[in-house]
């Protein structure tokens, strides 16, 4: 069974710094499209990032880009999300997903359903 385990978040000011990371369980191959989300009350979800685990090439939504940084650590079947530069409009819960499908190059992530979700994590910052 999938199941993905989210930790991190928390509250911090104006410029601070937070890490999400994201365990993923319960796959065989050890490829998948892993993605991070985010939801604002009254907001539509947005998507943030994402990357294929099995060619590890980042893709970035312009909202977050080159303040976000993912990372992942095969060994543990992690993704992590490092954000820098935080703004009081980052605030929202955070999600990562997680998809089986077959993906070369990464790109493709950002076009997919997910199939898996995260418990969801808050994220707030103060100005």
């Amino acid at each position: 069974r999938v199941q993905l385990v989210q930790s991190g978040g928390g509250s911090v000011q104006a410029g601070g710094s937070l890490r999400l990371s994201c365990a993923l369980t319960g796959i065989t191959s050890g490829y998948a499209c892993m993605g991070w989300f985010r939801q604002a009350p009254g907001k539509k979800r947005e998507g943030l990032a994402h990357i294929y685990t099995g060619h590890g090439t980042p893709y970035y939504a312009d909202s977050v880009k080159g303040r976000f940084t993912v990372s992942q650590d095969n060994a543990k079947n992690t993704v992590s999300l490092q954000m820098n530069s935080l703004k009081p409009e980052d605030t929202a819960t955070y999600f990562c997903a997680a998809d089986l499908t077959y993906c070369t190059g990464g790109y493709c992530c950002g076009t997919i359903e997910y199939s898996y979700w995260g418990q969801g994590t808050r994220v707030t910052v103060s100005a």
